[in-house]
């Protein structure tokens, strides 16, 4: 829990009344590999702060599933749309290794916002960065090849490449597989 508490450190002081205050909402939830941590129809009821694993958010199709993010140790996750709107999710969250995962569900967390000095400036300001990879993806999409997104995964988030299973990738950058080979042996 010490490493959710720097992270927020980074953000804003959290005074130790705050932080107490928090630890009563929070708790410890296990995944194995591939089960779903919220299923397409179903309403998020958590923000997740990911201590071990990682997961993939992907919308399920009959053959190729079409994979739209990720999230790993260390990053928080959330089915954020979902949570905010509590409507049903319109994707589903897997796990794609073991995780370890520390929860505040949406009822907690409201009290966190109203009860705490700092709860309100930690949660915009995560919900503006994550706005910020949302946008970023978005116009890669309409900026960029598919050559020049795999090169700027590889340049800056190379997690994924080592992590990620290739159709996964595949998928996130809006290619085949076997177009993802032949871009990789392009520039290799």
């Amino acid at each position: 829990m010490w490493r959710i508490k720097e992270l927020f450190e980074k953000i804003s002081e959290v005074p130790d009344e705050d932080w107490a205050f928090f630890m009563t909402r929070v708790e410890k939830k296990t995944f194995s590999k591939k089960a779903a941590i919220i299923k397409k129809g179903e309403i998020e009821n958590y923000i997740t702060y990911i201590e071990k694993g990682s997961m993939r958010y992907y919308i399920p199709k009959e053959t190729d599933d079409i994979t739209f993010g990720f999230r790993h140790q260390d990053q928080f996750s959330s089915a954020y749309d979902s949570f905010v709107t509590r409507r049903p999710s319109k994707y589903t969250i897997e796990a794609m290794e073991d995780c370890i995962l520390w929860c505040v569900d949406y009822h907690s967390l409201q009290q966190v916002y109203d009860r705490t000095r700092v709860g309100n400036t930690i949660g915009r300001l995560i919900a503006e960065h994550n706005l910020v990879l949302k946008w970023n993806r978005e116009l890669s999409f309409l900026d960029q090849s598919a050559e020049e997104r795999y090169l700027d995964i590889f340049n800056n988030r190379p997690e994924l490449i080592q992590k990620v299973p290739l159709k996964y990738l595949a998928s996130y950058i809006g290619v085949t597989p076997q177009a993802l080979s032949r871009i990789r042996k392009r520039i290799s």
